[in-house]
């Protein structure tokens, strides 16, 4: 027999309402009664209707977690930082619990707008993109479009190390300052004497790409460089493979190759020693992002250290509310230069 909430107030003789106060977590309870109600779901195995009392609030216990690709520890630590911080917000075992669904948009921009109405129709608490946005002008229309449609039903919408456009007013963003951690690492390469340096770069359609190919180019003019040969390609290691492979083509004299991230930068050096060239030695490599395995690579790899985990927690606690939005709805997160062994002097 089906298990009713007026058996559960029935249970810990208390009203239907207050049972519900309970277990929605909108509004206070005394602790006692709070564990008395508490005691009788799990003795009774009482399962809210979840649908249904979406409809009678404004939303539900839903919160969608939007990422290009979950298998890239980019957006896998951001996202399990983001449902941690998450489930810190419940109330109790069974108050104020939400349930954080991950969706992996593989890049598709069609796939990223059908899951934002597929939460907007499950009336969804909060909705976090993370990661860069592409930058075509009518996807970022539909976008805004769908997320302004978002937060006047309630939703909390928070931008995770993605940038906000016009039209992105009601959503909280940490932004990652992926333009001046790009610059520092370039002036790194040029401290060091590198004056031949590639790029292997990102999608070119993409905001990050194109803000850490800007801080490379800040660099470069700064220090009167001309710019080397820039390859684009996926940030996975074997467009840091392929791309390595132009770039010597292309100017075969390099002494530093930049990568997109440290995924790249793996395929950047495996590569090089193919060819028999020696990292440091004969060509410096440095990455992006500092993923756990760049320290353990060997040479450990030079990057730029985004505090991923860090900014996934201040998501997760934005879109429950339990971290107040900063101040002009955007915050930059800072990006920390690691110098590290893949990167030294240019012989001669």
């Amino acid at each position: 027999m089906t298990v009713t909430l007026a058996d559960v107030a029935a249970r810990a003789r208390v009203s239907p309402a207050t049972v519900s106060r309970v277990l929605n977590g909108n509004y206070p309870v005394a602790a006692s009664t709070r564990e008395r109600v508490l005691r009788a779901v799990d003795e009774l195995d009482y399962v809210l209707n979840g649908p249904a009392s979406s409809l009678a609030a404004a939303t539900s216990d839903l919160v969608g977690v939007l990422v290009n690709d979950i298998a890239d520890p980019f957006f896998g630590i951001m996202a399990s930082a983001a449902q941690s911080a998450i489930g810190e917000s419940a109330s109790g075992r069974a108050g104020g619990q939400k349930l954080a669904v991950v969706c992996n948009t593989g890049g598709s921009p069609e796939r990223e707008l059908t899951y934002l109405t597929l939460l907007q129709r499950q009336r969804a608490a909060a909705v976090i993109l993370m990661g860069g946005s592409l930058e075509d002008p009518e996807h970022l229309a539909a976008t805004a479009g769908k997320l302004a449609k978002l937060a006047e039903a309630g939703t909390r919408v928070v931008l995770c190390g993605r940038p906000p456009v016009p039209g992105d007013a009601h959503a909280a963003a940490l932004v990652f300052d992926n333009r001046t951690g790009a610059r520092r690492l370039t002036e790194h390469l040029l401290g060091l004497g590198h004056r031949r340096i590639g790029y292997v770069a990102g999608p070119a359609d993409r905001t990050t790409t194109r803000h850490r190919l800007e801080g490379h180019r800040e660099a470069l003019a700064a220090a009167g460089v001309a710019e080397g040969p820039t390859v684009h390609g996926p940030y996975d290691r074997r467009s840091g493979h392929e791309a390595t492979a132009e770039l010597l083509a292309r100017d075969p004299s390099l002494t530093a190759v930049v990568a997109a991230n440290d995924t790249v930068a793996l395929g950047v050096c495996a590569a090089l020693r193919e060819r028999g060239l020696s990292i440091p030695g004969d060509v410096s490599v440095a990455g992006f992002d500092d993923l756990p395995f760049s320290i353990d690579a060997v040479p450990a790899l030079t990057t730029v250290r985004l505090p991923l985990h860090e900014a996934g927690v201040r998501a997760g606690r934005l879109a429950m509310g339990t971290e107040e939005a900063p101040a002009g709805g955007r915050d930059t997160v800072p990006a920390e230069l690691l110098v590290r062994g893949s990167t030294a002097p240019p012989r001669g």
